[in-house]
């Protein structure tokens, strides 16, 4: 029997560190005079939903092409599972790629097109149905084995792809912006699929997108691509509310950047800074701001009405412009259009001021959504 002195504490034991599933080091790619990835390092872990985010040039479907086997690195290593396979050809690393365009075989049924890796693989008839099988529950199309992919929807036939994909059972699977041909709703509905049926198979899920909503939406963490590197790793929330510079506060999501003039009149010293358009409340321009707060005076120049939400653009008295997204909680269309040329002091909390690591001229906010 063990005893336990008065005063003493029973160790606790350390969380399980989780494997590493890809690791990139040092990797580039040179076309010609072209740099296309520029010493990329990275790890993602295993069972993460992890998203390569930027616009398009940035590198990043060329990394996810180095990682496949489909180019072959110019320097660099990739790992999978602690493994060099830097130089081993696409079939013999542990890894499916799932594309735009579904590649499915218009005259084999589902079925037929699921098992297809199996039957070239040499698998039994009878194991290969109940894989398929499996599959198939796996992505939620049972009883579909018999349609041809004519038949289906393109959120099925996507479907049909992951099924396929995931049935040898991967490390590690790619997905090169496999919804970027469906429409916006459909879009969103197969994002909070896929990120369902990821936790259920268990794999490792390595994205593609150029957009930020679907970044957001579905990644454990992403990495922001910009001209062949990488500018910031992190959890959707760190990415959102702290991006490391300009092009990530611009490029994920909308963000005000903040500097010269504007920068010494609002935050009293020098920089460049970034607040979203969210974090920033219109008020009466008598309103004094709280000691946790900043504050700067304009007009508002312009007014977008969106629904669920109206988006002001305001042009400083210091100079430069900012945007305020509000949410229409009690407001009309009417009321929200009939404010523009109205003179405004907007106030935000002093911690929602971001300090970014470059120095950028000042220029009117709104950011990129990308291409």
């Amino acid at each position: 029997m063990s005893t336990v002195a008065p005063g003493s504490t029973t160790p606790r034991a350390e969380p399980a560190k989780r494997a590493i599933a890809v690791r990139l080091d040092g990797l580039r790619k040179v076309y010609g005079d072209v740099v296309a990835v520029d010493g990329i390092d990275l790890e993602v872990m295993t069972g993460e939903f992890f998203s390569f985010l930027g616009p398009s040039g940035s590198g990043k479907t060329t990394t996810l092409r180095m990682i496949a086997g489909f180019e072959p690195p110019t320097a660099g290593r990739v790992e999978l599972s602690g493994r060099d396979v830097s130089r081993m050809p696409p079939y013999e690393r542990d890894v499916n790629t799932v594309f735009q365009d579904y590649a499915l075989f218009p005259h084999m049924d589902v079925a037929q097109n699921v098992g297809y890796g199996l039957m070239i693989a040499g698998v039994p008839s009878s194991d290969r149905r109940d894989r398929v099988a499996e599959a198939l529950r796996m992505v939620q199309l049972e009883g579909y084995e018999h349609r041809r992919p004519g038949q289906l929807s393109g959120g099925q036939r996507q479907r049909v792809a992951l099924a396929r994909a995931i049935i040898n059972r991967p490390t590690v699977l790619l997905l090169d912006e496999p919804l970027g041909a469906l429409d916006l709703k459909l879009r969103q509905q197969m994002q909070l699929e896929l990120k369902q049926i990821q936790g259920r198979v268990g794999i490792t899920f390595i994205y593609v997108t150029h957009d930020q909503d679907e970044a957001l939406t579905m990644s454990d963490r992403l990495a922001v691509f910009d001209r062949g590197r990488i500018e910031q790793v992190g959890t959707p929330a760190e990415v959102y509310e702290r991006p490391r510079n300009s092009f990530v506060a611009g490029f994920v999501g909308i963000s005000n950047v903040i500097a010269g003039e504007a920068a010494r009149s609002v935050m009293g010293r020098a920089g460049v800074y970034s607040v979203r358009p969210e974090k920033i409340h219109l008020a009466d321009p008598v309103r004094p701001p709280a000691d946790d707060e900043l504050a700067v005076d304009g007009r508002i120049a312009e007014v977008a009405y969106l629904g669920p939400e109206t988006r002001y653009i305001v042009a400083l008295d210091v100079g430069g412009e900012l945007v305020v997204v509000e949410q229409n909680l009690a407001t009309s269309s009417t009321e929200a259009l009939a404010a523009q040329g109205r003179a405004v002091r907007l106030i935000w909390k002093r911690q929602h001021s971001r300090p970014l690591t470059d120095e950028v001229e000042w220029a009117p906010a709104g950011g990129s959504d990308g291409p």
